[in-house]
């Protein structure tokens, strides 16, 4: 597992935290660059376009690491991408990216009642 420095500095990373390396990292059948983010642009998990966040979760469908993948973004709290299949912003899942202006009323009620 590859740890940054500044991750060495928070008591307790590596007991709670699920590193990159443990869930992508080489396998011995040397699968490991056949996933799907090892072989599509990297800037396609990325993106702030709903399409493409749509493909870029459309190839974690058929990941054969796509639980681990998720599991270790949650513990990361990773703060943007797909990981997993899932959209992450601020740490947290979201199920697609606010777009630019002002949110309308009925995305502001939505986020109310859910956080409450």
């Amino acid at each position: 597992m590859s740890v940054l420095f500044s991750e060495l500095l928070v008591p307790g990373w590596a007991d709670e935290k699920i590193g990159l390396n443990s869930v992508t990292g080489t396998y011995s059948d040397g699968s490991s660059f056949n996933l799907p983010c090892h072989s599509a642009d990297p800037e396609m998990y990325f993106a702030e376009d709903e399409f493409t966040v749509a493909e870029a979760k459309s190839l974690c469908g058929g990941c054969p690491v796509r639980t681990q993948c998720l599991e270790g973004a949650i513990s990361r709290k990773e703060p943007a991408g797909v990981w997993g299949g899932e959209l992450f912003e601020d740490g947290r899942v979201i199920s697609r990216k606010r777009r630019a202006g002002r949110p309308t009323a009925i995305e502001v009620a939505a986020r109310e009642e859910s956080a409450a």
